[in-house]
């Protein structure tokens, strides 16, 4: 049971006037008596009634002054482009109430905004860090909205924004502005008109590495039927002297792709070629065991799918050295040099260090 309520000031239970009528409310309601040691009053009598409410008048006005300068000064202090606190950005720490650089996430950052611009989607984008080891300060997986929100962040050109203005920063900028105005391109087009254009960049696997029976390069073509894109390989000499020159004329380029890929993962895998990938990674001074590349072409197998179109394409032309196409199959002729730049490339990811 509460019998009385005591403040030093009236002040200091509430600075609202609707509030402390709401409470002195209760305080009746319940016999509850209020008392302020260094205000003298009743609650009691009409008069002082009257003198509460002109305290209480006066310390909210007192508060709502107090809010007025903290926001004035906030304001101004961010039209100077000074740091106020809050959430610290990714790729920045905070030292003296400034933002200073933090080197290994500013590279993160910097990598962000670059493979967006080479692919323009961030559910890829986020999929790849996430198989590549990479996280948010607090450990957690990078997803879509992040990497959107991150996208948008104009402290990492170098501004500091108050209520959807941008001033210029006190701190580093961690990237250029016409990466910035690139990035920013992309993002303001519309969500379908960026997945089809992500799909017209969107690198032939093969090019530059598949040939016909006759010697022949093939090279990448399509055609669109009602709205739909069939993409195929095509022998340069049927373009040029018809379908009469070469036994194999076209092929869907899903299919020999993915049966290119389905054999170079076996490949990677076989003993003989780990064996010669160690022996070529020693020769070039790598300290690295049979295991550890063992263990490397298996990580590689398992993290093909989250690796998006540009990066496949990129490792497949560093572990191909040709592919020769014949009625009866495929033959694949791997770059063992190629194999061990890729393996340093998966040793230094952070999920295998």
């Amino acid at each position: 049971m509460v019998d009385v309520v005591v403040v030093y000031k009236i002040d200091r239970l509430s600075r609202s006037l609707m509030d402390f009528s709401k409470l002195v409310d209760v305080f009746d309601a319940n016999d509850v008596t209020f008392v302020s040691v260094t205000q003298s009053f009743s609650t009691t009598t009409s008069m002082g009634r009257l003198t509460l409410n002109i305290l209480l008048s006066f310390a909210q006005f007192e508060r709502e002054v107090i809010g007025e300068r903290i926001r004035d000064k906030f304001a101004a202090s961010r039209r100077k482009g000074m740091w106020m606190g809050g959430n610290v950005p990714f790729g920045y720490r905070v030292e003296n109430r400034k933002l200073l650089i933090q080197d290994e996430e500013a590279a993160i950052v910097r990598s962000i905004f670059e493979r967006f611009l080479q692919i323009g989607s961030a559910t890829i984008l986020a999929r790849t860090l996430n198989a590549e080891g990479l996280r948010r300060k607090n450990g957690k997986s990078f997803d879509k909205g992040l990497l959107y929100k991150l996208l948008s962040n104009r402290v990492y050109i170098g501004e500091a924004v108050h209520k959807g203005t941008s001033y210029p920063g006190e701190h580093q900028p961690l990237i250029s502005q016409d990466l910035w105005d690139n990035v920013r391109s992309i993002i303001a087009e519309p969500p379908r008109k960026r997945a089809g254009h992500c799909r017209r960049q969107t690198p032939a696997l093969l090019r530059g590495l598949i040939f016909a029976p006759s010697g022949c390069a093939m090279t990448p073509a399509h055609t669109r039927k009602k709205g739909r894109l069939y993409r195929y390989y095509v022998t340069t000499s049927v373009q040029k002297l018809g379908p009469e020159s070469c036994s194999v004329r076209r092929l869907p380029a899903g299919e020999i792709e993915a049966a290119v890929i389905d054999q170079v993962r076996v490949l990677l895998r076989s003993p003989e070629m780990i064996v010669k990938t160690w022996a070529t990674a020693r020769e070039d001074g790598d300290e690295i065991n049979e295991t550890e590349v063992r263990d490397a072409l298996v990580q590689f197998d398992a993290l093909w799918e989250e690796l998006f179109p540009a990066e496949q394409a990129r490792i497949i032309q560093l572990l191909v050295e040709r592919i020769d196409v014949d009625v009866g199959g495929i033959t694949i002729r791997l770059r063992t040099e190629g194999i061990a730049s890729v393996i340093a490339e998966l040793w230094e990811r952070p999920n295998l260090g």
